[in-house]
């Protein structure tokens, strides 16, 4: 077990405020995971909530298109939006499959989904590689201050050290800090938004908090809107406590919210089996 001094993401946990975000989580997870429909299709439920994570995510990003239109398009090479949709699309289905490789080797991973991400619309020799100094960065959303590389690299570093060392914060302050720090870096030439948030994702689902992957905090970030979401990202920014116990409510509203969405999708998938 980690010390308080070794751990600084416990004492986030403790912040006035967060406790009862990590409680109000837990519960919800705990009612959609005792949903009937859950005991005989999850693994619909998984699917459909890729899904719609995918289209928050890519909202968030600038493609706001309606469910239908993802579900039913089959081609994200076109224009600009259908390549973020895509993009959004293709990091949902990979994050199941980098959980093992997050623990022992978090820096691999955020490398991989940029690389994913990219799909090939990013120059080939500025995918999957923190940014060098001097290059331009793509980020539709955010639009703080950039970290200088060496900065980057510095924090990145850092937040893989995090990672490794393990830490008795609950699932939510973790992914949340995961999401932050690198929406704070953009540490990619493109595509940091899509990739933070699937790493907050991987860090959910890794924990055990969500296991089966059916609580898309995309779909709560989306919700809320582009406005709250930067909002609650000034927040991380400022570093004050205020600030980052209202970052870590709103990334635990977002679970709650996405939470919602899939207990929708079971309620639905009850009534057609009826």
């Amino acid at each position: 077990m980690s010390t308080p001094s070794s751990d600084p993401l416990a004492a986030l946990g403790s912040l006035p405020g967060v406790p009862d975000a990590v409680d109000s989580v837990r519960k919800a997870v705990d009612r959609v995971y005792g949903h009937r429909v859950m005991r005989r299709r999850s693994n619909e439920v998984t699917a459909e909530a890729a899904l719609r994570g995918a289209r928050g995510s890519a909202a968030l990003a600038g493609a706001d298109w309606n469910l239908e239109e993802v579900r039913r398009r089959t081609d994200f090479s076109g224009d600009p939006e259908a390549r973020t949709v895509g993009a959004a699309l293709r990091l949902t289905a990979e994050a199941g499959q980098l959980l093992s490789i997050w623990r022992q080797s978090p820096l691999r991973v955020l490398a991989r989904l940029h690389l994913v991400a990219a799909g090939g619309a990013a120059p080939d020799d500025a995918v999957g590689r923190p940014r060098f100094a001097g290059e331009p960065v793509e980020e539709p959303l955010i639009e703080a201050p950039l970290p200088d590389a060496d900065e980057v690299a510095g924090r990145l570093d850092g937040l893989a050290g995090l990672v490794l060392a393990g830490s008795d914060a609950p699932a939510l302050v973790t992914a949340s800090i995961v999401h932050g720090e690198l929406l704070a870096l953009r540490p990619f030439s493109s595509h940091n938004g899509l990739v933070a948030r699937t790493a907050e994702r991987i860090v959910l689902i890794g924990s055990g908090l969500d296991p089966k992957s059916v609580c898309p905090a995309e779909v709560g970030h989306a919700e809320q809107g582009r406005a709250a979401y930067i909002k609650a990202f000034e927040g991380y920014l400022s570093g004050t406590p205020e600030g980052m116990a209202a970052w870590i409510a709103h990334c635990g509203r977002a679970v709650e919210l996405g939470v919602r969405e899939s207990t929708a999708v079971c309620e639905a998938l009850q009534r057609g089996a009826a």
